[in-house]
């Protein structure tokens, strides 16, 4: 198809009024047509009030016509084919079988989200049958359901064009929830956001929904994103992005007279504990899985392991030495964007100049624009302890090694450490013990656990979480990947001696949907 640069309204296709986005494509620092004109003010409201008026008829949708927009859009997205592989590609120097294996992944997060859906689960169905003759007092009858939000804003991510944008994670699972969404489409891949957003678009008509249950917009600054927040027709929000950005939202989220929840994905350094059963016995191995972890699409991962703990001693050394050799080799690649490169190259500056460490090892130098040069640093636990400013996120492949003289050490290291979405333990059975006392901690400062892996990779099924205390998140009670992410976009509602003819269908005394609920304590099914 052709790319127009037109905001998407619904289904109107609006030219922008302010300040054009211009992809560039960061292998050649070059721009990319066409430009893409901001919305307005009067655009976001527009989208915003149809996105309203779409709400209430789309989040009483039969759950079969529900979940089959959402295989829909991901049959429509796969149509697309190497169109948009290859406008991702220029918009983000990503390879291609990298884009191909994302695509893949945002489809299965539809299909996924379209079994969550048919399944009915996440209703969390729950009914008391009225007791008239208890005593001292009679019980009416009480039946609760999970109902949708509202409208949802989202908003792109830069690194991952599909994944985590147009139609990603906080997209589906908003979708399937049964809210309407508004998409901010990130500055980094216009023309991808507008190929996806298309394919969403044609979904809607197809499954014949209200036209407001999808918009795309876009904005060369903070304005659209504060605009969508403080809209009191939304009614939540979907970011993945810088902490700044995520606070920002947060506040304007909070200010509103009526507040809001914000699910911000913000900042995570995703330590790795090597303990030394395991770092005695395959620290080769160790060093080659560490740099391979943090190298992988040159390291703009939220899960990139940016910090490695263990205790001082020749099998560290050894671990470091080796992961240097490895890293020595590390062809420099190029980053999302330019500007992501610049503040990459300002964040291992100030870690290279910074007196509480010393550079372990440096990749190979850069060949082109906005190339990412791997690095690695070293610490001591005393330096880590003190200075604040080494737990700073290096977005890229750039890690630090916090050498620690006991284990004692390491326990303070890990009470240190801010909100995580990651930490991993490398660990035999001789660690086992050492393991288990730092459980605790580590379940208190990460959404996820992980042994023996590397934690670049987030798995799209029912038990993943991809959250964590702030600032990794805004709110350490919800996950953005995985089938979890509905809940954050329901609330319950409870009703209480309701007459047949008014209850919702899936809370009727014949249970003609044929939903599992719980049923005067019981489950049924």
């Amino acid at each position: 198809m052709t790319l127009t640069g037109n905001l998407l309204i619904g289904q109107r296709a609006v030219t922008g009024t302010q300040a054009a986005i211009h992809a560039i494509n960061p292998a050649t620092d070059t721009p990319l047509a066409p430009p893409y004109p901001g919305a307005s003010a009067e655009h976001v409201a527009q989208a915003c009030a149809l996105a309203w008026a779409a709400f209430d008829e789309y989040r009483e949708t039969p759950l079969e016509q529900r979940a089959r927009f959402l295989d829909t859009i991901a049959e429509q997205i796969e149509a697309l084919g190497d169109e948009l592989i290859d406008r991702a590609h220029a918009e983000t120097g990503l390879p291609k079988p990298r884009l191909l294996g994302e695509r893949g992944r945002t489809c299965t997060q539809l299909r996924t989200f379209a079994r969550v859906v048919r399944a009915g689960e996440w209703l969390d169905l729950r009914v008391d049958n009225a007791l008239p003759e208890r005593q001292p007092l009679p019980r009416p009858d009480l039946r609760q359901r999970q109902v949708a939000l509202g409208p949802v804003a989202v908003f792109g991510a830069s690194n991952f064009p599909l994944a985590f944008s147009v139609a990603g994670g906080d997209t589906a699972s908003a979708l399937a929830a049964g809210c309407p969404v508004v998409v901010k489409a990130h500055g980094a891949h216009p023309g991808t956001s507008e190929l996806v957003g298309q394919a969403v678009a044609r979904a809607v008509q197809q499954c014949e929904l209200p036209a407001g249950v999808f918009s795309l917009l876009y904005g060369a600054g903070r304005e659209v994103g504060i605009g969508l927040v403080s809209d009191p027709r939304i009614k939540a929000v979907g970011f993945t992005g810088s902490r700044s950005g995520g606070i920002a939202l947060c506040q304007a989220a909070q200010a509103r007279p009526e507040p809001i929840p914000v699910y911000a994905e913000m900042s995570s350094i995703n330590p790795v504990l090597l303990f030394d059963a395991a770092l005695q016995a395959r620290g080769d191995a160790l060093a080659h899985g560490f740099v391979a972890s943090l190298t992988q699409g040159a390291g703009q991962f939220c899960t990139n392991p940016g910090l490695v703990i263990a205790r001082q001693g020749p099998a560290l050394e050894r671990f470091i030495a080796a992961a240097s050799a490895h890293l020595h080799q590390a062809v420099a690649q190029t980053m999302l964007t330019p500007g992501i490169a610049s503040t990459y190259a300002k964040g291992v500056a100030a870690l290279g100049d910074n007196h509480n460490t010393q550079t372990a090892a440096s990749g190979l130098p850069a060949q082109g624009p906005s190339q990412c040069q791997t690095q690695l640093f070293v610490t001591s636990a005393q330096a880590f302890l003190s200075d604040p400013a080494l737990q700073t996120e290096v977005f890229g492949a750039a890690s630090l090694v916090v050498a620690c003289d006991s284990d004692e050490q390491i326990g303070e290291i890990a009470e240190h450490l801010e909100g995580q979405l990651t930490a991993t333990l490398h660990l035999d059975e001789a660690d086992l013990d050492s393991a288990r006392r730092l459980l605790p901690v580590l379940e208190r400062k990460a959404g996820r656990l992980l042994v023996n892996g590397w934690p670049t990779g987030v798995e799209v099924c029912d038990a993943m979480v991809h959250g964590g205390p702030f600032p990794a998140t805004s709110d350490a009670r919800s996950t953005s990947v995985g089938t979890a992410a509905i809940l954050r976009f329901l609330r319950p509602v409870c009703y209480q001696d309701f007459p047949e003819a008014l209850l919702p269908q899936a809370l009727q005394h014949g249970n003609p949907l044929g939903l599992r609920r719980l049923l005067d304590g019981q489950r049924e099914g």
